[in-house]
């Protein structure tokens, strides 16, 4: 990672270093230098991402003279909701899409991607001269691959990737206003850099969004990792795991309310606050049963590592991608049905009630379900180490991510809401991945955990270099309450 404008820090990492922009409202000023002739963003779409990507991107170069602009595709629904936001078509920064690209020089693409796998030729045919290609996501580089196809040339291609929702892109954003360093953290990718600029502009990107640190990667990286990551620990692998769990311990006698807090409580509360304050092994070192632990997690290591490894082979191939693309045309007519109506997700309610009285004591971790949830969330970290990915990526993608964010965002809105709710690739990832690991847990890791431990694995377990690396990285998280 270079930079003409900005500072960049390097991170000792496990068997090197890595560099880092530290951001902060701080860098703002710098804005307009880095990005390098730019005087008008696109930003086109209007889900979760392009909402908060504008907003933020707007209120960041306020007063710099770098118009932000929204472009939607004709007779769109959102066209209402980005007035309400202060995007017109009077001021010219609301418009259809294909002119919004047309007039910017950074074009930011946050369409769903099955409709950016369908449209992404239109929008490229009316791009401006060395006009700067921006994404979010390396969905597009996979399809592109998988049919034949390559960005135009001549063109910077850029990406910066918020490990995060749409909605706490914003929320976070807002919050660092008067918490300072408060925001989602981002990698950045330079795919093509035909006018030598690209990298400032995408570090610039990701300071506006109010990125608390960036780190570096590839567009296949960030693709294959993000992917892969939310069908496993990021969510697929974790609705599977709560599911099994809560079903498990109704087997064992618990009533309906105390399962849920078993499972899903304890993965969203306090074994996501463990790893997010004192790292992994802390975790083990928390639960009463340190022997059910070992077993647990020696039982469910190997299916979870298999099941991670068959998702990236399927990325990586462009199976799981088609399978998105396919999606899209039978979802406007067959939108998918929510899992918030199982009888799982009754107990929640009370659940949170009871969270919040004074007479209910702190919920320990039970042993059994941070032993599969450790061991799973430590699989998907040596499947990305093994495959070549950074230590910045992968400890953002499997554990930052998911414990600074994903699992208190559940924890306040419960695992089915998140399901329901996430983006439509996202979503539909779940979905097929979440049982192939619940029916992994219920048949073969829960049956294993009555074996002896693995001492072998839990010398790995602790060995491991992701602690290092982890302690490392949160040495640049910002200490705040992350707004839900």
């Amino acid at each position: 990672m270079r930079s003409s404008v900005f500072e960049i820090e390097t991170l000792t990492v496990p068997g090197g270093t890595e560099s880092i922009l530290r951001g902060g409202r701080h860098l703002f000023g710098k804005l307009p230098e880095a990005f390098h002739g730019v005087r008008r963003i696109g930003v086109l779409g209007w889900g979760p991402q392009g909402r908060a990507q504008a907003k933020n991107l707007r209120d960041s170069l306020q007063g710099t003279g770098i118009t932000v602009a929204v472009g939607l595709r004709p007779g769109s629904s959102s066209a209402d909701d980005a007035r309400a936001h202060g995007f017109t078509e009077a001021d010219g920064t609301l418009g259809d899409w294909l002119a919004v690209a047309a007039e910017s020089d950074l074009v930011v693409l946050l369409i769903a991607d099955a409709a950016l796998a369908a449209h992404h030729e239109e929008i490229f045919a009316v791009l401006r001269p060395g006009a700067t290609i921006g994404l979010s996501h390396g969905f597009l580089l996979g399809h592109l691959r998988a049919t034949g196809g390559d960005f135009p040339a001549g063109h910077p291609v850029i990406a910066v990737c918020p490990k995060g929702m749409g909605d706490s892109v914003r929320r976070l954003y807002e919050q660092g206003a008067t918490v300072n360093g408060a925001g989602i953290n981002a990698s950045v990718a330079v795919h093509a850099d035909p006018d030598g600029h690209a990298g400032d502009r995408a570090l610039a990107w990701s300071v506006a969004l109010g990125s608390p640190y960036t780190f570096e990667t590839t567009l296949q990286s960030e693709y294959r990792s993000d992917i892969v990551g939310e069908r496993g620990i990021l969510l697929g692998a974790v609705h599977g795991l709560v599911e099994t769990l809560y079903r498990q311990f109704l087997l064992d006698g618990a009533d309906p309310v105390t399962a849920y807090e078993r499972s899903t409580e304890v993965v969203t509360g306090p074994l996501a606050r463990t790893i997010s304050r004192e790292g992994l092994p802390a975790v083990r070192n928390a639960v009463a049963d340190t022997d059910l632990f070992d077993r647990a997690y020696t039982a469910a290591y190997g299916p979870a590592r298999e099941i991670v490894a068959e998702i990236y082979d399927e990325v990586a191939d462009g199976t799981e991608l088609r399978s998105v693309i396919l999606a899209g045309a039978r979802l406007a007519t067959r939108p998918m049905t929510p899992i918030g109506g199982s009888p799982m997700w009754a107990q929640g309610d009370a659940v949170r009630a009871r969270r919040r009285s004074p007479a209910h004591p702190d919920l320990p971790i039970d042993p059994l379900t941070a032993g599969l949830f450790v061991a799973t969330m430590v699989a998907q970290v040596d499947e990305f180490a093994d495959r070549g990915h950074a230590w910045s990526e992968i400890v953002n993608e499997s554990i930052i991510e998911a414990v600074d964010l994903l699992l208190p965002y559940m924890h306040a809105r419960d695992v089915a809401y998140m399901v329901d709710n996430c983006s439509v690739t996202a979503r539909l990832g779940t979905r097929r991945w979440g049982p192939r690991f619940q029916a992994a847990y219920e048949q073969i890791a829960l049956p294993a955990v009555a074996a002896p431990a693995d001492p072998k694995l839990i010398d790995a377990f602790e060995q491991n270099p992701v602690h290092a690396a982890l302690a490392a990285a949160a040495e640049l998280r910002p200490s705040v309450d992350i707004s839900v």
